[in-house]
């Protein structure tokens, strides 16, 4: 199958399929990786943000909504979109970890490092691999609808990593509202603080800090859970690039 990268609008679907929604997404994330880079600081965490309010939403939609289309039209969509949900694991996990981590500590700059690569292969394997399956078995209304459905929830998505929530339905879906709420505050919270000093950054930073914690809360309520594979519970993701190599998965792959 063809990358989706290499099709035309008009053989993904027009601009409204989903497709073509995504890729234009996924050329959003490349340019802020790129920014990413190249700053350092409080630049760099505000490009952070900039670029999670992009990366999770998306990975958001994905999950709720158009992997569970691949699922029913492509008979290996399970299993191959369970093993990206694994790398969004991955990535959610590297995440929470980078926010425990501030500016000029060791370990931050290899974990950013791997963070753009995980990023970069994330948008390969799903392009090349796992959303020409979609092309394949869905017609243009129905990448059309989806494009609006997945256009809808990604709105409306969470902005940060939340590793303890499913990545099926129907815990992602009792998640979302509030976890979104609690998020998008966050993310005003900690442009105040890098926009001031003194009292008032303490302060912000204080109230963003309290607000994780109630994340955390939400996080390990039982009906946030419910739907995760086993393969995708927190502390469980591998490394997964092994899809993009000649070979097979080692021990330490997907199970």
């Amino acid at each position: 199958m063809r990358s989706i990268a290499d099709q035309s609008v008009e053989e993904l679907g027009g601009p409204s399929s989903v497709l073509v929604r995504m890729r234009r997404e996924h050329g959003e994330q490349e340019a802020l990786l790129q920014r990413l880079e190249a700053t350092s600081g409080d630049a760099q965490d505000e490009v952070l943000t900039r670029l999670w309010r992009v990366v999770f939403p998306h990975a958001y939609a994905e999950e709720t909504v158009v992997w569970p289309a691949i699922r029913a039209v492509s008979d290996d969509g399970d299993e191959l979109t369970l093993h990206i949900e694994q790398g969004h694991q991955k990535l959610s996990e590297l995440t929470a970890q980078l926010e425990r981590t501030r500016p000029g500590e060791p370990g931050r700059e290899e974990l950013i490092t791997e963070l753009v690569a995980e990023l970069r292969l994330d948008i390969r394997e799903e392009e090349d691999d796992l959303l020409p399956r979609l092309r394949a078995g869905a017609d243009n209304r129905r990448l059309r609808r989806l494009g609006a459905a997945w256009t809808l929830v990604r709105h409306t998505a969470p902005t940060r990593p939340h590793v303890a929530v499913s990545r099926r339905p129907p815990g992602n879906v009792i998640a979302a509202l509030p976890l979104s709420v609690v998020d998008r505050c966050r993310d005003g919270l900690d442009r105040a603080a890098r926009a001031s000093t003194g009292g008032v950054r303490a302060a912000a930073e204080a109230a963003s800090r309290a607000l994780a914690w109630v994340a955390g809360a939400i996080e390990r309520s039982r009906p946030v859970q419910r739907g995760e594979r086993s393969r995708t519970r927190p502390g469980r993701w591998t490394v997964h690039r092994w899809l993009t190599r000649d070979t097979p998965p080692t021990s330490n792959g997907p199970s």
